[in-house]
């Protein structure tokens, strides 16, 4: 079910942006960003995020478009239950190239990346989450999906699944989100990659 980003809210609001019924475009602020404590020792609560509420068993889905050049930009999908229980995911720019990113964070954050496929300026990204078990996803057509990260997620009544985008390192980085859903968590094979 496509999500009326005009219903959605936002945990730091950034001072540029502009929703419409089905999509978001966004200026990122400056020093914005989503980290707990791991290898660098700081906590930062402070990236864009405008999400709406899902019960436990759903799959969200989005697409991303974006110049992404500077170090640590980053736009995706974020799931959160409170400031230290979160994911996000989607494309991050680091050593030079843009890669698909997810973080888990359960106390401390943890930072992994990977290029299933080069084109990171247009794409697509999914999480599934049910009984405690996210299934990331991403794709560059909408039609193939190859697995970015299984991960345990503590179980919750409810979360908070939404749109993110963060620049770390500057302010401005222009993001287009668009074809928003949250629906029921999808049941396919975890190899099969074409549902």
């Amino acid at each position: 079910m496509l999500i009326n980003l005009k219903e959605a809210k936002w945990l730091n609001e950034p001072a540029v942006w502009e929703a419409t019924e089905t999509g978001l475009i966004i200026t990122t602020d400056a020093n914005t960003d989503f980290w707990r404590k791991t290898h660098y020792g700081f906590t930062r609560d402070s990236g864009h995020f405008l999400g709406i509420t899902a019960d436990d068993g759903f799959t969200a889905r989005v697409r991303v478009q974006g110049e992404f050049r500077s170090l640590y930009d980053q736009a995706g999908l974020m799931v959160r239950i409170d400031e230290n229980r979160w994911v996000k995911t989607g494309v991050e720019f680091t050593d030079g190239e843009r890669f698909l990113s997810t973080v888990v964070t359960d106390g401390k954050s943890d930072w992994s990346v990977s290029q299933p496929f080069k084109e990171l300026e247009d794409f697509y990204i999914r999480i599934t989450l049910k009984n405690g078990t996210m299934r990331i996803q991403a794709s560059s057509d909408g039609r193939i999906w190859p697995l970015l990260r299984l991960a345990p997620f503590p179980e919750a009544p409810h979360y908070l699944v939404g749109l993110t985008a963060c620049t770390p390192e500057r302010g401005g980085l222009n993001v287009r989100f668009s074809e928003f859903s949250v629906g029921d968590a999808i049941t396919t094979d975890l190899h099969d990659l074409t549902a």
